[in-house]
């Protein structure tokens, strides 16, 4: 347990250093927002481009893992449909209640693996990446305009145009090619990696909104316990029925655990879902899960 705290406080220390350099409105307003893209264009698919480029994918275990996210994806969307028809959510909801069920931190994610299990851990994480950031925006989008309808365009396009998706990709033909990064690209890559995960936890916690978890209580609680405590644990049981190794079990694990993403916040205002309580759910999650992330961990090991 000592270890786990050891490697995770440091991470949450960032989310509150975040909260209050806004909130004390430092560099300035204008800063936050450049912030983000700067980390989700550039730093951050740099770093999921040099894990999967330098990695070895020739792991036994990855086509288990892929097909335990997916098992665990589609679990976790099932139950969400049976309850969405059962109290008859409409769609601005239902989208909200989606996506604090299963999009995911990724900052966090990949920040926590790195402190576990170094670039071992990372090249997991980047191929869960690729599989579960799709599938989670499709049905982020589908629940939001459920009612009105969607095209596959407008569902798919998106995915097609995503800066990690295409990171990901890229960084897996490269490591097919054999090219590897010549001339001294790797170490470039690298530096602008670093700066990925302490810039995106401090812009993490810029976006935490504690004024509105004065809401819908019952919501914000059902859907921070479901993802919380419900999803790794359904995570661990798919680990499990499929003998998994360790390394791979705790990474999906860890992965269902994290808290839904700040960036579900935009998605859900520009589709027209009920974005204060989308604003709620995130805070609430984000600050349950300084708690519940080490726990969960220490059961697991």
């Amino acid at each position: 347990m000592l270890d786990l705290l050891l490697a995770l406080w440091p991470l949450f220390a960032l989310i509150i250093a975040g909260f209050y350099l806004r909130r004390w409105n430092f560099p300035n307003e204008e800063f936050w927002p450049g912030a983000e893209r700067l980390n989700y264009f550039i730093l951050f698919p740099a770093l999921l481009f040099s894990s999967l480029a330098r990695a070895p994918l020739n792991n036994p275990a990855l086509p288990r893992l892929g097909l335990a996210v997916m098992l665990a994806l589609a679990i976790g969307w099932v139950a969400l449909l049976v309850i969405r028809r059962i109290r008859g959510w409409p769609a601005a909801r239902f989208g909200v209640f989606t996506q604090g069920v299963l999009r995911f931190n990724t900052y966090l994610g990949l920040a926590a693996v790195g402190s576990l299990f170094g670039q071992q851990g990372l090249t997991l994480a980047a191929i869960m990446l690729a599989l579960m950031v799709p599938t989670v925006n499709v049905l982020s989008v589908w629940s939001l305009t459920a009612e009105r309808g969607v095209s596959a365009r407008s569902l798919l396009l998106p995915i097609a145009k995503n800066p990690l998706i295409l990171a990901c990709l890229a960084g897996a033909l490269i490591n097919f090619s054999g090219i590897g990064l010549p001339f001294g690209s790797d170490r470039l890559l690298s530096l602008l990696a670093a700066a990925s995960l302490p810039l995106g936890l401090l812009c993490v916690g810029a976006a935490l909104r504690p004024e509105q978890l004065g809401g819908e209580i019952p919501a914000l609680g059902w859907n921070s316990l479901a993802r919380l405590l419900a999803m790794p644990l359904m995570a661990w049981l798919v680990a499990y029925a499929l003998h998994l190794p360790a390394m791979e079990s705790t990474v999906l694990v860890l992965f269902f655990a994290l808290p839904t993403a700040p960036t579900a916040y935009v998605l859900t205002r520009h589709l027209g879902g009920d974005s204060q309580l989308m604003a709620g759910v995130i805070t609430l999650q984000t600050l349950l899960a300084a708690a519940s992330l080490p726990i969960i961990l220490t059961l697991l090991s």
